[in-house]
């Protein structure tokens, strides 16, 4: 077992976080609403988190999922509005059910006596005060598992530094390296430079991937890259960025599992299936520059 969590920094982290959420500057968005009186910007979620499901998961990379699987939360909301993405139910149609943090808790308890691996929480970046506030009930009833904060990568300095010493993997995507493509696909023409900032304060408060001797990840980033038709997410520049200023052996999950659905067809460039080949390029590309 890890390390118990301090419930009173964890609580005194939350009061910090909802401070930004009384004219929100949470995210990169800054949209400005008071979402603790219920008001509600861009990722259309109030006070209450929405958790679409929760459920120990079995299909995440192997050094998170493991044996016992990832505790993982599907948080419902969004801070980007992807026109492919395939769980758009849950980013932009906000299915589930609204918790408050003790809810929220309860699941996290529940998710470490099924035995899993971590805490995986997916789409978080709109949603740490309330995360925090139920790490931090969660941790006076022992949960003490390793934590993955499992993002788009659209995440602000202010999100992050709440974070440190909290999060123990960070799993951000690095989606696009052009303004262009981030503002057609996502609506977020900052996002190559938000992410890159993000990415680089996420390795200097956790480093490299570092696995126990089973294989399973207890500390570090991990990057995702979902590769899209047509060169469309600049693969190439998104990996010799990794190398060159974060650090020569960041672990790159390069993801082939792009289909069109919801408004792809909105943008003719990724109107279409992958190609093999396109994977295959991309993924060789990557083992020739030895990111792991």
């Amino acid at each position: 077992m890890d390390k118990p969590l301090d419930a009173d920094f964890l609580k005194e982290r939350a009061r910090e976080a909802w401070k930004l959420l009384e004219a929100c500057s949470l995210c990169p968005r800054a949209c400005g609403v008071d979402r603790v009186h219920g008001q509600i910007g861009f990722c259309r979620i109030g006070a209450n988190a929405v958790v679409s499901s929760a459920f120990p998961h079995f299909g995440e990379e192997r050094c998170i999922s493991g044996i016992a699987g990832s505790g993982t939360i599907f948080f419902s909301g969004c801070n980007l509005g992807c026109i492919f993405c395939q769980n758009y139910s849950i980013s932009q149609g906000g299915e589930g059910e609204e918790m408050d943090y003790s809810l929220i808790a309860r699941l996290m308890l529940g998710l470490q006596q099924a035995g899993c691996h971590n805490l995986n929480l997916v789409t978080p970046s709109h949603i740490i005060p309330q995360i925090l506030d139920a790490l931090a009930l969660a941790a006076k009833k022992g949960f003490r598992l390793p934590i993955v904060y499992n993002s788009g990568g659209y995440d602000s300095l202010a999100e992050l530094q709440l974070l440190d010493g909290v999060v123990d993997i960070y799993m951000p995507d690095f989606k696009y390296w052009e303004s262009e493509a981030a503002e057609r696909l996502s609506g977020a023409k900052d996002y190559p430079e938000i992410a890159r900032r993000a990415i680089k304060e996420m390795h200097r408060q956790v480093g490299d991937l570092i696995m126990d001797e089973n294989g399973i990840a207890k500390r570090g980033l991990l990057v995702r890259h979902l590769v899209l038709p047509n060169g469309f997410a600049g693969t190439k520049d998104v990996f010799r960025f990794l190398i060159e200023e974060i650090s020569p052996c960041t672990h790159i999950n390069v993801m082939g599992q792009y289909h069109p659905c919801w408004k792809s067809s909105e943008c003719a460039e990724i109107d279409r299936p992958m190609r093999y080949s396109e994977i295959l390029e991309a993924k060789q590309l990557a083992k020739s520059l030895h990111l792991v």
